[in-house]
Parts: C-alpha cells; sequence; structure tokens
C-alpha cells in the first residue's frame, strides 16, 4: 500500500480580531475564503500574541476548555466553545524538533486555547475537526522567535499549517483619543508591507526603530512578535508572499499574510 504524503503547507500570519470578530460583517468571510483557498491542514500549530510563558510551553493536547482571556465583554462572547482535537502527535514532534536543536520545552497541559488562536478558528475551521496545539511564546526577541520558527518549519511538510497570531498594529490606549484610522497606524502598516515585499529582514527585525511610529503602533511587541515565527518558518519570508487580507478595524491593521 502507498503511503499518503501530506501536501506541503503554507505559514500564516493573521491578525485575529478581539472576540467581536464575529460580528463584523466583512472579516468572517475573508477568513473563511482564505482557509477555503487553502490544503487541508493534517494538523494546526498556533502561536499566538496571548501566551508568553518561557520556557517555551505546550498546551492541551486534548480537548480542553477555551481560556476567556478579556474582560467586561457581553455574557455571549465567554459561551462560545471550539471543541476541536487534542495534537498529541504534533505535540511530540514539537518536542522533538526543539528538544534537539537546544530549545527547552515545558508541558501545560490544561492549558486550553487563548482567543488570539480560537477567536479566527472558529472563522476559518468552524467544524473544529482538525487537531490543534497552541505553544507559547518564550521571548519577545525577533530573532529568538525566527529561531524557533526556523526549528519548525519541518512540520510543514508533514500536512502541519503553522499560524502566528497577532495584529498588525496594536494600541488600544492610543484609540481611545479619537475614531478613524489613526497615522501611526496607517504609516506603520505601509511600513511593513513595504519591507515584506523588499524581504527587508532587517528592518523587520529592528521595527521599533526603523519603522515610522514603531512604538506607537506596539508599545508592547507581542502582537507583532508571532509574525516572527512565521518568517523563520517561511525560510526567513524568502517564500512567495500573499497579502491575503488588509484594510483596518477599529484604527488597527488588519494586515493578514501567507507564506508558500
Amino acid at each position: 500500500m502507498t503511503a499518503i504524503v501530506p501536501e506541503r503547507m503554507p505559514a500564516l500570519y493573521l491578525s485575529h480580531g478581539a472576540p467581536p470578530l464575529a460580528d463584523d460583517p466583512l472579516w468572517p468571510g475573508q477568513l473563511a475564503a482564505w482557509s477555503a483557498s487553502l490544503p487541508r491542514p493534517r494538523a494546526i500549530l498556533m502561536v499566538s500574541a496571548h501566551w508568553e510563558e518561557a520556557p517555551l510551553a505546550l498546551g492541551a493536547t486534548a480537548t480542553a476548555p477555551l481560556t476567556y482571556d478579556f474582560w467586561g465583554f457581553p455574557a455571549h462572547y465567554y459561551e462560545v466553545r471550539y471543541e476541536a482535537p487534542g495534537a498529541p502527535r504534533l505535540a511530540e514532534s514539537v518536542r522533538k524538533l526543539l528538544r534537539g536543536a537546544g530549545t527547552p520545552v515545558q508541558d501545560v497541559p490544561d492549558r486550553g486555547l487563548d482567543h488570539g488562536a480560537y477567536v479566527p478558528l472558529v472563522e476559518m475551521y468552524p467544524e473544529a475537526d482538525i487537531p490543534v496545539l497552541q505553544i507559547s511564546m518564550p521571548t519577545l526577541d525577533p530573532g529568538k522567535l525566527m529561531e524557533i520558527g526556523r526549528k519548525l518549519a519541518p512540520l510543514r511538510d508533514e500536512g502541519v499549517l503553522i499560524v502566528g497570531s497577532g495584529f498588525f498594529t496594536h494600541n488600544l490606549a492610543a484609540l481611545r483619543q479619537g475614531g478613524g484610522v489613526p497615522g501611526w497606524s496607517a504609516e506603520f502598516d505601509d511600513w511593513g508591507r513595504e519591507a515584506l515585499q523588499a524581504r527587508d529582514i532587517d528592518a523587520l527585525l529592528d521595527f521599533e526603530n526603523k519603522s515610522p511610529a514603531g512604538r506607537l503602533a506596539h508599545p508592547r511587541t507581542e502582537h507583532f512578535a508571532p509574525l516572527f515565527v512565521t518568517l523563520g518558518a517561511s525560510g526567513d519570508g524568502d517564500e512567495d508572499r500573499r497579502d491575503v487580507i488588509d484594510g483596518f478595524w477599529m484604527g488597527l491593521a488588519k494586515r493578514s499574510l501567507q507564506f508558500g
């Protein structure tokens, strides 16, 4: 019998939205169309802006309750369910790849998917029938996150969809100062698009200093940081890139990318 070889998967960076993403008239359909255009993953590896823990942690490998890591929202946002299968085989592959390369790994077996993971997955894979594993970011250092992405890259040949989930600009405090798209958000979005197009990895790695309004667009780097895992998993961004989603949501750039 001939073994079925999984199709090589792309690597994604997406702007994941907040829980009200489900109420947006445009964004859910964009995410659904995106997933429909992809090969079906054997499993999904999620790196979310909302889980920082060192050493690098592997979340639940069996179906676990979601982590509702937000406060003050209407009750129905806490009633969302996403009971995707766990991914113990993927977890074992991640352990081997990272430990073999000298990266410490720990297990947090009761840590369910947070909103950076499940909010987009509800729109992209609503059947919740694909195994999902979430891992933490052990650092916010862009170079170190790229190195983790490089170590994880072989998973793509096993049919694993690697997803970095953040937000291309993210400064909620500044948004409260007025409506519309702030200049800093638009400027950073334009700069990031051009840097990615030029494959200027050095500029991206030093985005806080090289970009216009970098420190306003990202007062903390956690929502831009998952991009660097994706870049590392895509040969440092050398693969063909497609900007699948652009535009703004509440003034934040929702630019979302596919490599490969």
